[in-house]
């Protein structure tokens, strides 16, 4: 358990820590580095999207027909999208460290399941919707 939290802090540590990034690997091509950097800012921009759906959702959706529903989605929202701005840190870090040292790209699942989480709220709100607009409030 220990160890793990170690190796935690140490990965957080090198998102702050340029100089020990910098300590590994060659210096690679800057376009690759500026490409890296490109994607980090992109899923920046995905979690801040899903952070202001989140609000946007708290503060002007109507009251749905389940209690508190809308709170749910703006709390989910919410939730998402910072997790989107973490994740976007680690992989850029871990992406810019392999680049470094020649290594493979890592591999990540979060694009895949972030599209599931969008598509299934997707279907979710769809059905707020339809029940809304069946039950005569819409």
């Amino acid at each position: 358990m220990e160890a793990d939290n170690q190796h935690v802090w140490h990965a957080i540590r090198r998102w702050f820590d340029p100089q020990e990034l910098r300590s590994v690997g060659t210096t690679p091509d800057y376009r690759f580095s500026l490409a890296n950097e490109r994607t980090f800012l992109a899923w920046l921009r995905t979690g801040l999207a899903l952070v202001a759906g989140g609000l946007a959702t708290a503060q002007f959706l109507p009251p749905l027909p389940l209690a508190h529903l809308r709170e749910a989605i703006a709390i989910a929202l919410l939730l998402l999208g910072g997790a989107v701005a973490v994740r976007a840190i680690d992989h850029w870090a871990r992406t810019e460290r392999a680049i470094r040292l020649g290594e493979e790209l890592p591999a990540s699942r979060f694009p895949a399941v972030l599209a599931l989480a969008v598509g299934v709220g997707a279907l979710l709100l769809v059905a707020a919707v339809l029940v809304r607009a069946i039950g005569g409030n819409g």
